[in-house]
Parts: structure tokens; sequence; C-alpha cells
């Protein structure tokens, strides 16, 4: 079973109000990219990734009018994907959701949200004094985690969890006062995210549950200066210690060093320093028993995986489809 994790950026500005794919000329979210160059992008890589489920990452917004299921259906029959269905979780005011798109041959899932003495459930609200001031801090996840049991056709339950994590970028904020306030206060949030995802995992494995948490966490080891505010990384927090460890391989890479190369699974512009900057945004985080019957993860990076280069189509694919790249994981269930 192949399962992924694909953060598509502006995905929703392809569908019209009806779900219907707009493959025309009319420029997309993404910089300088018209629609139908992005949702053709968007077939290739979803065609060679071949994944049986595939978590969106900013999927196509759910509202009044809009629906998340419709699109992605439309979508994966615009291209004739097998991975057909879609399963949504609680959906936000962010206009990016976090959707499941399966294979209904290979599995069955279903949206099980779970709540713990110490972990409400997504949804919620969760309060904890992270800086340890005597002050509560209050937070509600703006893109709840989409918490999913899925059974292979074999029988074994899986229990994923899609999570993006509040970004650490200080947008909209003018002035160097204002960006490290702002800078610290989504650090902040941010790690009280992951606490939070951390302690329903804890939860799940208590229960003897296999569990995979996937998804963009904005966050790595080492990214900022902010970091070393509060001694760690989300991503840190999130993999845990001792038997209830979690596990990927490009976070364990990334562990090791500043100065070692680390892998990356996003590419941004930064148009004052005319460069782009690379960053390992993307996990696929498995539990301990799951490692037995993991084969390969995966990083669909058009310059560091070597089958994505020797694939220029592919490789081209991949640039214009988002500004993230698809992880995928390869387990033998």
């Amino acid at each position: 079973m192949r399962l992924a994790t694909y953060n598509v950026e502006w995905f929703d500005d392809l569908f019209s109000d009806r779900g219907e794919l707009l493959i025309d000329e009319h420029w997309s979210g993404r910089r300088d990219i018209t629609r139908a160059d992005q949702a053709e992008a968007l077939g290739m890589v979803f065609t060679a990734m071949d994944a049986d489920a595939v978590m969106i990452i900013e999927a196509p917004d759910t509202g009044t009018r809009r629906d998340t299921r419709r699109a992605l259906r439309n979508f994966a029959s615009a291209f004739d994907l097998r991975t057909r269905e879609v399963l949504v979780g609680f959906v936000n005011d962010t206009h990016q959701e976090i959707a499941l798109l399966y294979d209904p041959d290979k599995m069955r899932v279903q949206h099980v949200p779970g709540r713990s003495d110490r972990a409400p459930r997504f949804d919620g609200a969760f309060r904890i004094d992270l800086d340890f001031d005597d002050t509560e801090d209050v937070v509600a996840f703006s893109k709840p985690p989409l918490e999913v049991e899925l059974t292979t056709a074999g029988g074994r339950v899986l229990r994923l969890i899609g999570a993006h994590l509040k970004s650490k970028a200080p947008h909209g904020a003018k002035g160097e006062d204002q960006i490290m306030r702002t800078s610290i206060a989504n650090r902040r949030k941010q790690l009280t995210e992951a606490m939070w995802l951390r302690r329903r995992v804890d939860a799940l494995l208590e229960q003897g549950e296999s569990v995979i948490v996937m998804g963009d966490l904005n966050d790595g080891p080492g990214l900022d200066e902010y970091e070393a505010l509060f001694g760690h990384s989300s991503v840190e927090i999130l993999l845990g210690e001792g038997d209830g460890a979690l596990y990927d391989p490009h976070a364990a890479q990334a562990l090791r060093g500043k100065l070692r190369p680390h892998p990356s699974t996003a590419r941004f512009y930064i148009a004052p320093e005319k460069r782009y900057l690379q960053a390992l945004l993307d996990y696929v985080m498995v539990s301990r028993d799951l490692r037995e019957v993991a084969r390969e993860w995966r990083i669909w990076h058009p310059f560091e995986d070597a089958h994505c280069w020797q694939a220029p189509e592919l490789c081209a694919a991949l640039l214009t489809a988002s500004d993230h790249f698809p992880v995928t994981l390869d387990l033998a269930v």
C-alpha cells in the first residue's frame, strides 16, 4: 500500500462553485501559471505517484456553495485516477481543507475524531501554559486535523492523522518589532498545536493502535532563530521519545545536525533576494510497530530524487503543480 501526503498550493482556485475543474487559460493562484497548466501538472503528478490514498493539504474549500468532495471527485474523474473517493473531517474557514483522496477498492475509511483526558477533540480548544508564565494559553486549530480509521483489504487497521500546523511566517507584520512579536506568537501557537496532536497520538498508542501522522507541519529542526526560545521544534514534539516515538527518516536526517545536508519537500521564491528557499516541511511519521512493514519513504523532489530527475516532463509538472512536493510511504500491509 502506498500512502502520500501532498500540499497543493491554491488547489481551490482550480474549481468553480459547482466543483467543475477549470482547465482554461485564466491565471491560477500560482504566479505566472494558468489554471490549465496547474491542473494538467497535478494530473500528471497524481498519476505518477499512483498512491492508494493521498492526504491532501490545502484541498479545495467546503462552504455555503463549494464542496471539497465534489471538487476532488471531479478532479479524479478528469484524470481517470483510481483514488476517486473523498473523506473530509472538520471543515474550516480558511479555504484550505484537509481531505483524503483514496481508492475504495483498496480500503475502507471513516472519520473517527477522538478525545482523551489530556487532549480534546480537534474541533475543540486546548488549554496549556506553554512557557510556564502562569498564563494559560487557549488554542484552537485553524485547520483541525483529519483523524482517519483506515481498514485495508486484508483487515489491517491503521489510524491516520492528516495535519497542517500553524505557519510561523509573520504574514502582514511590518517593522522588526512587529515581525518579532508575530513570529513568536505564531511559534507559540504552532508548538501548542503540536503538543495537542502528540497527546492524541499518545492516547491512540496506549490503545494499541498503529498510528501515522502525515501532512505539512510548517516546521523542521533548526529552521529559524525563534526555536531556541522554546527549546525544540514542533517536529521534535510530534516525534516523541522512547517506546512511543514516531519515525520519519527525513526528520531523523535533519535532526543529525544543522551543517549536514537535509532533504527538502518545499521550494519558495524569495523575491527580494531573487533566489529560491528550500525547506523540509512535509512528513509521514509512523509508530514503532509500522517500521517493520515500512518499505520506502520518498520525496518526489524534481531535483533531488533520481527517478524524477530522469523524467523531464514529471520534473516540470512537479514545479508547476505546487510549491510543495509529495511525500510517499510504501507499506507491506
